[in-house]
C-alpha cells in the first residue's frame, strides 16, 4: 500500500514502523508471531564487537506508565551475529531492511564495529548507540558530550559508506545540541530518543527493583517527551529522524510523524502483545482516513516544509 511508504536515506520503506533495537533481538521469536515482512524495516540488538553477558537479574521491572530496564547490552558479539543472526534474517526474509547497531565501551570498538557490520550485505543503515557507558570518560555516556559525538559520527562515517543514524540519549539538558552535534560530524540523520534514567525501589526489601540499581524508563510515560524533542530537533535540522518512544498505536505513529519525525520504532509495547507492530501497520489506514491524510510521505513533506529550518 504506497500510501503508507516513507524515504529514508537511499531507501523507500513500506511503512514507517519497524521494532526499537532490543526488543526484538535478531527476528526468531518475533517471527513466531507474525510474518515480518509486515514491518517497514527491522532493528536488530544492539551489538558490541565481543560477546557480552549483560547485568545480573531482574533486568526489568513493571512500572506506572512503562518499564524500567537495565539488561546491559547482552549480545552475542559482532563475529556470531555476523555469520548467524544476519544470514538467517537474510535467508528468511530476503527482501526486509536491516538496521544494524552499534554499541561500544570505548569510541575504537565503535569504530572497529561499525564497518564490519555495515559490510553485511542486508545491513541498509547503522544505528550508533550512543547511550552506554564511556570508559574513557570517566563512566559518562557517549550521547551527553556534544564534542564526543562529533568526532565518533564523523570517525564513522570515514569507514562506512552506508547511512549513519546516530541514537539520542534523552539524559541531556539540550538534546538538539546533541542532534546538531551529529550533523556536524556527517550524520544522516538520528534515531531518538533513548530511554530516560529511572529508578524504583521494592518497598518490602527497600532495595532498587532492578539489580543494576537505575535503568532505562520506557514505554507510554516516554511518549510526550519523545514528542516535545523530535518537535524541538526538527525545528533545528533537516536530517532525517526516526521517532521512539512510547508508540502503541497508529495514533501515536501519526503523531511522531507530524512532530517531525521520518519513521518509527516501537518497543515496549510488544512487551505486552508481541504482534504490536503489526497491529499497528494494519491499523493505519484507517486512523489516516479518519484525520484525512491520505499520503504518509506527503504529510512529513508538509511538516518539514512548515518546521524544518532552509
Amino acid at each position: 500500500m504506497k500510501r503508507l511508504n516513507v524515504k529514508l536515506p537511499n531507501i523507500t520503506l513500506k511503512n514507517p514502523v519497524m521494532p526499537a533495537s532490543g526488543t526484538a533481538a535478531y527476528g526468531q521469536k518475533m517471527a513466531q508471531d507474525f510474518d515480518l515482512n509486515a514491518l517497514g524495516a527491522f532493528v536488530i540488538k544492539s551489538t558490541t564487537l565481543n560477546a557480552r553477558q549483560g547485568n545480573a537479574r531482574p533486568t526489568t521491572a513493571q512500572m506506572t506508565g512503562g518499564w524500567l530496564n537495565a539488561i546491559g547490552l547482552k549480545n552475542p558479539g559482532l563475529q556470531d551475529v555476523l555469520t548467524t543472526k544476519l544470514p538467517w534474517l537474510a535467508q528468511h526474509y530476503p527482501d526486509l531492511p536491516i538496521v544494524g547497531s552499534v554499541a561500544g565501551s570505548t569510541l575504537d570498538e565503535y569504530v572497529t564495529v561499525a564497518p564490519k557490520l555495515a559490510s553485511a550485505p542486508n545491513i541498509k543503515w547503522l544505528e550508533i548507540n550512543i547511550s552506554c557507558p564511556n570508559v574513557e570518560q570517566g563512566g559518562l555516556a557517549f550521547g551527553t558530550d556534544p564534542q564526543i559525538v562529533t568526532k565518533l559520527t564523523r570517525q564513522i562515517k570515514q569507514v562506512v559508506t552506508k547511512p549513519v543514524f546516530m541514537k539520542l540519549t534523552p539524559n541531556v539538558t539540550d538534546i538538539v545540541k546533541i542532534a546538531l552535534a551529529a550533523q556536524k560530524g556527517g550524520a544522516d540523520g538520528v534515531t531518538m530518543i533513548n530511554t530516560l534514567t529511572g529508578l524504583g525501589f521494592d518497598l518490602k526489601t527497600q532495595q532498587p527493583l532492578l539489580a543494576h540499581g537505575t535503568g532505562g524508563l520506557s514505554g507510554s510515560a516516554l511518549h510526550p517527551l519523545a514528542v516535545r524533542m523530535i518537535r524541538q530537533v526538527r525545528t533545528a535540522t533537516s536530517l532525517p529522524i526516526i521517532g521512539v518512544g512510547g508508540i502503541a498505536s497508529a495514533a501515536d505513529v501519526l503523531e511522531m510523524l507530524i512532530a517531525g519525525a521520518n519513521a518509527v520504532q516501537v518497543g515496549s509495547a510488544t512487551y505486552h502483545q508481541a504482534d504490536a507492530c503489526l497491529k499497528i501497520v494494519q491499523d493505519l489506514p484507517a486512523v489516516m482516513d479518519k484525520y484525512q491524510i491520505t499520503n504518509l510521505q506527503d504529510l512529513i513533506d508538509k511538516i518539514q516544509k512548515q518546521v524544518a529550518p532552509h
